[in-house]
């Protein structure tokens, strides 16, 4: 429409509180003197109806548009999300696949039973287990007698390249979540950022990131700990696993197997490059 804008791509890993963007928009649009657009990957509902509410132009590349100062209307496109392939293991098994490649020394052969029995799973979901992991290549089932043994052929490392395809993103949900002043929390794991930190260079993230079971988070909703619809003072981001996110004892953060899935669709530079020394970390 012959106007000039200025895009405001925010590339930052962390989520910004929308009252810290609206004024950072206002600094660039008084010093370029220019109508100021922001630019972001993806916008939760409450974020989107906050922006319209306070007549703040936004765009979604490729889904959402809103430039009121130029008189056009929003027009919103609702995307799947990727599914993930019919042969992508189940959290489960995916969960039982990590507590195995993370263990020293590494042993190509093992009993599944014993890892469903550490991990607190079921025996229909042993059967299954066993099922995935012989069906998508990644083990041989022997026997011997009423005992089961899977057995893999090939160094951790190579397992490990070998089922990534098929392994998926630990994480179900996420909440900003502000604790209740007389909350004991249980023991959580950091994940996200700020257990990449604990790896590597990478700053710490404004606000801390921790994961949790389903379980904990249904204990940690019925002790009264507040959801927010953004981060504010005395919030904490709350990542909700498929599986068990204590993968490994004694440890602060989540396991680097896990980590690593969860940030791998993060395209920031200083992200890939913490990632890279992750690697200085995993077992083998």
């Amino acid at each position: 429409m012959d106007r000039q804008v200025l895009l405001a791509i925010d590339k930052r890993p962390a989520r910004q509180g929308l009252a810290s963007v609206r004024g950072q928009l206002d600094k660039l649009r008084q010093l370029a003197g220019l109508p100021v657009v922001y630019v972001t990957g993806t916008l939760a509902s409450y974020e989107r109806k906050r922006l319209i509410g306070q007549k703040v132009p936004f765009l979604v590349p490729g889904n959402q548009l809103y430039l009121p100062d130029l008189g056009i209307d929003l027009r919103e496109y609702f995307r799947k999300p990727p599914v993930a392939p019919d042969t992508a293991l189940s959290p489960a098994t995916q969960a039982m696949l990590i507590t195995v490649l993370l263990r020293k020394p590494w042993q190509a052969e093992w009993q599944p039973a014993g890892v469903v029995s550490e991990l607190g799973y079921t025996a229909m979901t042993l059967s299954r287990a066993v099922k995935e992991l012989t069906a998508a290549g990644l083990a041989t089932l022997r026997t011997d007698g009423r005992a089961r043994w899977l057995h893999t052929g090939r160094t951790a490392a190579d397992t490990w390249e070998r089922a990534k395809p098929l392994l998926r993103s630990p994480i179900k949900r996420r909440f900003w979540v502000r604790p209740a002043p007389k909350w004991k929390p249980p023991h959580v794991r950091l994940a996200g950022l700020s257990a990449l930190a604990r790896y590597s260079m990478l700053s710490e993230p404004q606000w801390p990131i921790y994961a949790v079971s389903p379980a904990q988070w249904k204990a940690a909703t019925q002790a009264g700990n507040e959801t927010l619809p953004e981060p504010l003072p005395g919030a904490c981001e709350w990542e909700i696993w498929h599986y068990d996110p204590a993968l490994v004892p004694n440890s602060e953060t989540v396991d680097p197997l896990s980590l690593t899935l969860g940030l791998k669709g993060n395209t920031d530079e200083r992200v890939q490059l913490a990632l890279d020394e992750l690697k200085g970390h995993l077992p083998w």
